[in-house]
């Protein structure tokens, strides 16, 4: 296994999830902040939305203007060239987590069946596609607990993170958005995988809070790489100038049902260098 160098680019955060490279910065969310945040490669940051949502996730339109999941009031929101917000999309009931969208313009945001912050019952959860003329439609369910999302480059295949059930399962996207033809793409064994994205290898790197780590599979399941940490890994993104720069949010982790999820200023963000670039969305 190679030898793993990370940098810190930035630190005492809280809950930092949903980290998107765009442009020449990385966006990533803090939650524990209802703030959406620019950050360039020398560090340096910007407060560039604040949305009092927990979860509070995001994805980048084809134009250029980014989604935010407004979960608690169950809202999409987008955010304008001015950096007005408005809403892009009336989802439904509280309780919506992470999205994805693809080079059409279809965003996918899945919710879980129940609140694990209050302690409801456990139920399986849904991925919904909300399209760009602001139309809501359930499109798959029976996601034990719905986490990370990537579509590949080609918009031909969705690919969710089922952190309950340890696994990532696939899709085909339709004409029309649609999933179909369900599989399971990598069982993970004992990974618990939360945000994800794709390499141009047709692989996945997956963020894991309760085994401290980022790794890196084949379809199939097959390991092929690793990045260890001291604290919770909750999700990753390839960017940076030639897009081999893996990013990683990452926070000491409390429990989903502790006043404060995670240890306070203990959010970070991280940066190593991988041998395959960038593909797909996000």
């Amino acid at each position: 296994m190679r030898k793993t160098e990370l940098r810190t680019l930035l630190t005492g955060r809280g809950l930092v999830e949903s980290p998107r490279w765009h442009g020449d910065r990385l966006y990533f969310s803090d939650w524990s902040a209802g703030e959406v945040i620019a950050l360039d490669l020398d560090g340096d940051d910007e407060v560039v939305a604040h949305v009092e949502s927990l979860p509070l996730c995001t994805a980048w339109l084809p134009d250029d203007r980014l989604l935010i999941v407004s979960s608690r009031d169950g809202r999409l929101l987008r955010r304008e060239p001015d950096g007005s917000l408005v809403t892009h999309a009336e989802l439904g009931p509280p309780g919506w987590n992470d999205i994805v969208a693809d080079g059409r313009g279809n965003a996918y945001v899945n919710r879980g069946g129940f609140n694990p912050m209050a302690g409801e019952p456990f139920r399986p959860g849904f991925v919904f596609l909300a399209t760009a003329d602001g139309s809501v439609r359930q499109v798959a369910d029976d996601i034990a607990f719905p986490n990370g999302m990537a579509v590949t480059a080609d918009n031909s295949t969705l690919i969710v993170a089922d952190s309950y059930r340890h696994s990532l399962v696939a899709f085909d996207i339709g004409a029309d958005g649609g999933l179909s033809r369900r599989r399971v793409w990598a069982d993970l064994g004992e990974g618990t995988p939360d945000g994800i994205c794709l390499d141009a290898g047709n692989a996945v790197w997956y963020a894991d809070v309760p085994n401290r780590r980022c790794v890196r599979v084949a379809e199939g399941g097959t390991v092929l790489d690793t990045v260890t940490l001291d604290r919770g890994a909750f999700a990753c993104a390839l960017g940076g100038t030639d897009g081999t720069t893996l990013f990683i949010v990452a926070a000491e982790w409390r429990g989903m049902t502790e006043p404060e999820m995670v240890t306070p200023g203990s959010g970070q963000v991280l940066a190593t260098q991988v041998g395959v670039p960038q593909a797909g969305w996000p």
